[in-house]
């Protein structure tokens, strides 16, 4: 039976069973690519186009006088010089949380959101209670979500989920549309839409932004859910953003703006006796709630705390120019991803240096052609990676362990993040929570220490044939190096393992727990998973 979008938003945020998020978590991904596999007996192999209506179009307001940080977006112009904007990496899940309430709770007249995952959990539900009370006071809110994942918590609460979103819509000053919907929104619609439209409904918009009165920006990997905040108690990631002021919210607004008016954008439909969006009352005592857990506690800062944010922002922003990559919301027919062209075009400019921190690899012979060549003309190549035993997704470690020895052939350095990395407690965790281990999620890169990349690209097939990605291009010495110094740290034995190639030409993975002749991994499930996911295509992953 439906359930009614009347219950409140802790009926979303609760597990049926009271489950750990990471068994949740577990199970949905699992679910998806068994139902993947299960529907490529039947597949047609084209792509058709996906059920939505023609909507209304709107594009971002003009930023204002009195916009979020318009006095200091004047500063930088001033000191920096036309074009130029301002940018702070939010590598601590702390602050990345922080900076986003902050933000939206500061936002006066338009707030965007696009994302590939937001889940109905802690996080989840109080950033979109955050972003109902900016709508209360008058902003105006677009939200455009991924329809894969679009607010789960688990399996169960499909149809809650929409019944939810439904009602948040019905507010006067937001509008939500989902990239690529289904055409039947139950679980056994989606496993049959699944199987008669894999071919459409295997690409998804994996681009992670909000922009904020079109003057600030935060664009980067991380999803909406508290893995990526430091808050789940099984497993949580090392991820990264940056938060960027002046014309590069401009530029994530074209992109936005590019998605929100494609034909492969729907709206959420109606659902049988969806209520008012909930009272502020009602809200209040969820968010008192939520705050009432040790976690979230230490995790939302104070309005005092975030007043301190604005004041230190000035000195923090390091000044450059940028420029920022998305892809189309249309598939391109047997091409690359343009984020991805213009991702390796990067690389290929490096004349000393590159580092890449990348979670989820799974090279081509044309990857490790561009790494021998870099060697080639001398330049340094050092690479991290999740292990196995730091993946969420053995599935494709099982498909980029052969590529290691090719990459250690090229000359270049490969390093695999730990399970129990030292920089948890200070960057991935928010105490109390301790999870059981840590994973790899950044997607970024520096060249020569001058220009970086962040943003929400895997260097895997999916990435670069069948998911839209986005990302920034920023040409800053000063951010490009505190990025690198960052990825240093990362690289080190108290964090990393060092995989290397003995004279006899097999693998060995050394770090300050000592050396290991076989990829770590947690548990013996890992070993299976990494086994058996050998034998399905890697572009599922």
């Amino acid at each position: 039976m439906v359930e009614q979008a009347s219950s409140s938003a802790a009926q979303l945020a609760a597990g049926p069973d009271g489950a750990p998020m990471g068994w949740r978590l577990a199970l949905r991904r699992a679910a998806g690519r068994l139902a993947a596999l299960a529907a490529i007996a039947v597949l047609s192999g084209c792509a058709s186009a996906p059920p939505v209506a023609s909507l209304e179009r709107s594009v971002a307001h003009a930023p204002r006088p009195d916009g979020l940080l318009a006095a200091e977006e004047s500063r930088i112009l001033a000191q920096e010089g036309l074009g130029q904007s301002g940018f702070v990496l939010l590598e601590a899940n702390q602050e990345a949380l922080d900076w986003r309430l902050a933000i939206v709770d500061a936002a006066r007249h338009s707030l965007d959101l696009q994302y590939y995952v937001w889940f109905g959990d802690d996080v989840g539900t109080l950033l979109m209670l955050r972003v109902i009370d900016a709508a209360d006071r008058g902003v105006r809110v677009r939200i455009l979500f991924d329809d894969l994942n679009t607010m789960l918590r688990d399996m169960a609460h499909v149809e809650l989920r929409d019944g939810f979103l439904a009602s948040i819509s019905r507010h006067p000053n937001i509008e939500i549309r989902v990239f690529n919907p289904w055409r039947d929104r139950s679980l056994p619609g989606r496993l049959i839409d699944l199987a008669v439209e894999f071919g459409r409904l295997n690409r998804r918009m994996h681009n992670k932004q909000m922009i904020v009165d079109n003057r600030v920006a935060i664009i980067g990997g991380r999803n909406i859910a508290d893995e990526y905040f430091g808050l789940n108690r099984d497993f949580n990631f090392h991820d990264l953003d940056v938060l960027g002021v002046g014309p590069v919210a401009r530029q994530a607004s074209a992109v936005f703006d590019r998605y929100w008016n494609s034909g492969w954008v729907g709206t959420i439909p109606a659902v049988a006796g969806v209520a008012a969006p909930l009272t502020v009352a009602s809200r209040q005592a969820e968010v008192a709630r939520l705050l009432s857990k040790p976690g979230l506690q230490r995790a939302v800062a104070t309005r005092g705390a975030r007043q301190q944010l604005f004041a230190s922002l000035p000195d923090r922003l390091a000044g450059g120019s940028s420029s920022t990559h998305a892809d189309a919301p249309t598939p391109a027919q047997e091409h690359r991803n343009q984020v991805s062209s213009a991702l390796r075009a990067l690389m290929g400019t490096a004349r000393r240096e590159l580092l890449i921190t990348n979670a989820y690899i799974i090279p081509d012979p044309e990857f490790i052609d561009e790494l021998s060549q870099l060697s080639a003309r001398g330049v340094t190549v050092r690479i991290l990676t999740n292990s196995l035993s730091s993946h969420d997704v053995p599935a494709v470690n099982s498909h980029y362990q052969q590529w290691r020895i090719p990459i250690l052939k090229t000359g270049s350095l490969l390093y695999e993040l730990r399970a129990d990395p030292m920089m948890r407690s200070t960057v991935v965790e928010i105490p109390p929570t301790r999870a059981n281990c840590v994973g790899l999620h950044t997607k970024a890169l520096v060249v020569d220490r001058e220009v970086a990349f962040v943003g929400s690209m895997n260097l895997d097939p999916r990435s670069e044939f069948l998911n839209t990605e986005m990302g920034v291009v920023i040409r800053s010495a000063r951010l490009a190096g505190e990025l690198a110094r960052r990825m240093d740290r990362d690289m080190g034995g108290e964090n990393s393992w060092k995989v290397s190639l003995d004279p006899g030409g097999n693998l060995r993975w050394r770090s300050d727990a000592g050396q290991l002749d076989d990829q770590p991994a947690r548990n013996a499930l890992q070993w299976v998973e990494n086994f058996m996911f050998r034998f399905f295509p890697s572009d599922l992953y």
